[in-house]
């Protein structure tokens, strides 16, 4: 959820600008005006702030490598450049400037991924080395595009045209293209995958409809509607780690839980119920009406369903398992995250457990004490850790002028850090027990 506009919406709390949450729903991130917090969502009852970074201010980016300590970080003073934190150690990585405005970084074991409006760049996140721009693609304002979190396939999904809902699947490990799914009428608003990179779900700009596809033969395997009465934006889609359920969120005040269960006739035969009755009878009678309407009455409705008392803030979902039970979680801008039950069985109406605190109260006191005491204080100059500066302008550096060009494809490689253990070699991603090394693979 990359929202650097958030702060002018009502409802909005005043330090937030984007959330995310990592690879398996363990951490939350969640950028701000004065940098960035990672924290800890493994229990329910409490929600521990593990990292406040302040090395660089209002954050629209960032995104955490599972429970490693490797964070990417995108801030609005410099939104063509993103910086690779080790934040455990305090240290910088390396940083990457771009020849236009960073709208997405997604990420994986093997892969790391750059999404500008018309290119995308993909990176060995071992050594940060660019393996690949995708250049000219088409225009992709929100920057949209999923990156399966299986290093072993590295799918990456992103919108085959400006103007339809077709996806390009491409394969980031061999750096080719897979296939193309024509999953809308209507421009795309969400893509997500499942953990194992098989299932990929897509959301059109209307948002009434959500239809899940199989990777990588791109063959639609489920389809549901999401509401009838009105278009939305749909602003996250997630699946569970299982596959077996869906969440979607969006600008209205209900998340959607859809469950991923094929129907199978023999089912029906053996319990012959007044629902599975009409339910035959509807596929019979779908046979001689027009497509719209045919289609309509296949599609599946929300297993379970979550009110929230908001609306029309952006929010990103996710399904977890938290203390050995399903839990839907929603971060939000209003400043808080809330924790549902979820029945797996029954489904239903989920239940609110908890809700967090993002931001203490007293900073919300002390942004309003700045803003009735204002101080003429200088702005701070940028730290300048970018390399080869040769190739720019002899005036005073600033994000307009160091985009970085290179002739394969805009990307410009940052200092890394002498005296850091990474630069001589490939890039640990983590300390010794939470992330071991992965070695190269031939794909």
């Amino acid at each position: 959820m990359e929202s650097p506009d958030l702060s002018d919406d009502p409802g909005v709390h005043r330090g937030f600008i984007c959330a995310s949450f990592n690879q398996d729903t363990t951490s939350l991130s969640v950028g701000t005006k004065t940098g960035y917090r990672l924290f800890s969502v493994t229990a329910v009852d409490k929600l521990d702030c593990i990292h406040e970074g302040v090395e660089c201010p209002d954050v629209y980016i960032v995104e955490r490598l599972f429970s490693s300590s490797l964070v990417v970080v995108v801030s609005l003073s410099m939104p063509r450049r993103m910086n690779v934190y080790h934040f455990k150690k305090g240290t910088e990585i390396c940083n990457y400037s771009y020849s236009n405005n960073i709208l997405s970084v997604r990420l994986n074991r093997q892969r790391l991924v750059v999404c500008l409006e018309e290119s995308i760049y993909i990176h060995n996140i071992k050594d940060m080395k660019l393996l690949k721009t995708l250049l000219n693609t088409p225009t992709n304002p929100s920057g949209l595009c999923a990156l399966s979190i299986n290093h072993g396939n590295s799918f990456l999904a992103y919108p085959g045209s400006a103007t339809m809902g077709e996806i390009t699947v491409y394969d980031a490990n061999n750096l080719s293209t897979v296939t193309l799914i024509q999953a809308h009428d209507s421009p795309l608003a969400a893509l997500t995958f499942n953990a194992s990179g098989t299932k990929l779900a897509s959301a059109s700009e209307k948002g009434t409809v959500i239809r899940v596809f199989s990777i990588p033969e791109g063959q639609k395997l489920f389809e549901f509607r999401r509401g009838m009465k009105r278009y939305v934006s749909i602003s996250s889609l997630s699946f569970s780690a299982d596959a077996q359920f869906l969440c979607a969120s969006s600008n209205t005040e209900t998340v959607h839980i859809f469950k991923l269960e094929q129907h199978s006739p023999s089912q029906e035969e053996e319990s012959p119920t007044w629902s599975a009755y009409v339910g035959k009878m509807f596929t019979a009678a779908s046979t001689y009406l027009p497509t719209q309407v045919s289609d309509m009455m296949n599609q599946d409705r929300a297993f379970a369903t979550v009110r929230l008392n908001m609306f029309g803030l952006k929010n990103i979902c996710a399904l977890a398992t938290i203390q050995k039970l399903p839990r839907l979680l929603v971060a939000s801008s209003d400043g808080y995250l809330y924790i549902y039950n979820v029945d797996p069985q029954d489904g239903g109406e989920c239940v609110l457990v908890q809700k967090h605190r993002l931001f203490e109260s007293n900073e919300e006191q002390g942004d309003q004490k700045e803003e009735e005491n204002p101080e003429d204080v200088p702005p701070q100059p940028a730290s300048q850790t970018y390399a080869a500066t040769v190739a720019l302008p002899t005036t005073a550096p600033s994000s307009t002028t160091l985009m970085g060009y290179s002739e394969d494809g805009g990307a410009q490689k940052g200092e890394v850090i002498p005296e850091h253990e990474f630069a001589e070699g490939p890039v640990c991603l983590d300390d010794e027990n939470e992330f071991p090394p992965v070695g190269n693979q031939n794909n």
